[in-house]
């Protein structure tokens, strides 16, 4: 007979335990071999990309220099026709917001004050 005040319990039999813990273990195992097989993919194909950017870069390297050359040959350039802009917005107010807008100081002694050394 069953009383009120012991509980009742339908524990699975030590069979159905065991069944349990293998079926876990070889999901667990299938989980592991699936992450294996994906980190490797993944891993092939950032060397992959790694080796073909690696050619690309070697490839554009010439021409960026070339850039590079260009832009230091006309930096003193660059520095007047700024100042000249920055001079000019002193003296036209209405262009002070274009100068502003593009990042330009609005005196000429804030520009020499943030000009690049080298």
């Amino acid at each position: 007979m069953i009383t009120m005040n012991e509980p009742q319990t339908d524990s699975p039999a030590p069979d159905d335990l065991a069944d349990l813990v293998a079926s876990l273990r070889r999901q667990v195992t299938h989980l592991l071999l699936a992450l294996i097989v994906v980190s490797g993919t993944l891993a092939t194909y950032l060397f992959y990309q790694s080796h073909t950017i690696g050619g690309e870069l070697t490839t554009l390297e010439p021409q960026a220099r070339t850039i590079v050359q260009n832009y230091d040959k006309n930096l003193p350039n660059i520095q007047k026709f700024v100042q000249a802009l920055v001079a000019y917005g002193q003296t036209h107010p209405d262009y002070q917001p274009i100068l502003k807008q593009n990042g330009l100081p609005v005196t000429l002694s804030a520009l020499t004050n943030s000009a690049p050394t080298k």
